[in-house]
């Protein structure tokens, strides 16, 4: 009964947030390379991820992908079959009831682009774990991406069984005891686990129903100074656009706390790195928002919740290429500082993530160089300092962020960047 009460508090709540035209939430997707990510991406929002010219000959996910989509009820229909991401009743051809609108972030799987899907972390409410049923479980990065969820505070997710349909039923029990197995070790050991095929559509009104009644949509305060995370920046200009016509660059991600509006005059930090005189330096940069993009469709206002995207009078020569993904954006002089050294009060594992070995975690060394992730940004930091249970990185990249924050710390081992441990930020 208690579940049943909180499943219908759920919809309730998520039903008054369905006539805004921002999503309410961020739902990441997150697994092992080719396990369905985008592909369950495009069922459920009809939009195919896999963008950059790259990603489209190679087949994986390179950068992180956007797409939103509107949940739908069936008038008459009961329990899952009354879910859909169609707004109408392919039968009665009458217009389903909107539920809620939320934004889904494709994460990439591969274990070269970790440092990616780390930054992605960090503007997720909740997410879906994908595991494919004709493979073992877990695969390295199914290992690695459930310890950066937990690192990065994300709470709730789903399990999604993926690719039933490849399998037998004997197969497909066999890996769902994998699973349970693989979660007992986790946050997570009581997340629900949904068998679907993405590729044939089906059990994904079981999924939505799952996704709807486990992932509740978070508090926000919208009161607060706002902070908007860069994920993506880019230039949307045609080559050849004549230059009357040229708009500015766009900023893309999540804003974590407070309201943007159009007209805004805001700071972003780092901003513009460069060197000088052989020394790295951060340079802010204040633009005007001109537009905004949230849910398909133009609005004066942006607050936490979904993917936004943010029109900007900046000159789209230095958005270019994602060249301010890990900035943050805010009202001028509200922003946390800028850090070219971060001391780090760091909590190693015991075994690295990521890897088809078992390898123990030895302990930092000084001039050992580390990847680090906090917030939407990347950076590698080179150990100088340790003392009284504080580690002092020098960064080779600057990044805007508060005391307090979490840092996930990753490796190089081998060839790759393994994830061995998290950090807060100390004074």
């Amino acid at each position: 009964m208690a579940a049943k009460k909180a499943a219908k508090k759920a919809l309730k709540k998520a039903a008054k947030s369905a006539s805004s035209p921002q999503p309410v939430m961020n739902i990441g997707l997150v697994g092992h390379v080719d396990h369905g990510k985008t592909t369950l991406t495009e069922r459920l929002s009809g939009k195919w991820t896999d963008t950059h010219s790259e990603e489209m000959k190679r087949g994986i996910t390179i950068r992180l992908g956007y797409a939103d989509t509107t949940f739908y009820k069936i008038p008459g229909k009961k329990g899952a079959e009354q879910y859909t991401t169609k707004a109408k009743d392919a039968d009665s051809k009458k217009d389903n009831e909107p539920v809620m609108t939320l934004s889904f972030v494709d994460a990439p799987g591969h274990e070269a682009l970790m440092a990616t899907m780390l930054a992605g972390t960090t503007i997720m409410d909740g997410a879906i774990l994908l595991v494919a049923a004709n493979e073992r479980c877990p695969q390295p990065q199914t290992q690695e991406h459930i310890m950066a969820l937990q690192m990065a505070g994300v709470k709730n997710i789903v399990v999604v069984q993926n690719k039933i349909d490849v399998v037998s039923k004997e197969r497909a029990m066999k890996n769902y005891e994998q699973i349970k197995e693989f979660l007992k070790g986790t946050d997570f050991v009581d997340a629900p686990i949904v068998p679907i095929s993405a590729q044939r559509g089906i059990n994904i009104d079981a999924l939505i129903e799952t996704i709807i009644e486990k992932i509740p949509v978070p508090k926000r305060d919208a009161s607060l100074d706002p902070r908007l995370l860069i994920a993506r920046s880019f230039d949307i200009n045609k080559p050849g656009s004549a230059p009357e016509k040229i708009l500015g660059g766009v900023l893309g991600g999540a804003i974590t706390q407070g309201e943007l509006k159009v007209g805004d005059t805001v700071e972003i930090r780092p901003g513009r790195i460069y060197e000088e005189a052989n020394q790295l330096k951060a340079e802010s940069l204040k633009t005007k928002i001109t537009g905004a993009m949230t849910g398909g469709q133009s609005v004066d206002v942006v607050h936490p919740g979904g993917s936004i995207a943010v029109m900007t009078s900046l000159d789209p020569s230095i958005v270019k290429g994602d060249s301010l993904t890990g900035s943050v954006v805010g009202h001028p002089d509200k922003l946390p500082p800028v850090w070219y050294n971060l001391r780090l009060k760091i909590q190693l594992l015991e075994r690295v993530v990521g890897s088809n070995e078992e390898i123990k975690v030895n302990p930092i060394m000084k001039n050992e160089m580390l990847m680090l992730n906090v917030n939407s940004a990347a950076t590698v930091g080179v150990v100088r300092d340790m003392g009284k249970g504080v580690t002092q990185c020098e960064l080779k990249k600057p990044v805007c962020a508060s005391i307090g924050d979490r840092v996930t710390i990753s490796r190089r081992i081998g060839t790759r960047f393994r994830l061995i441990g998290f950090a807060e930020i100390v004074e």
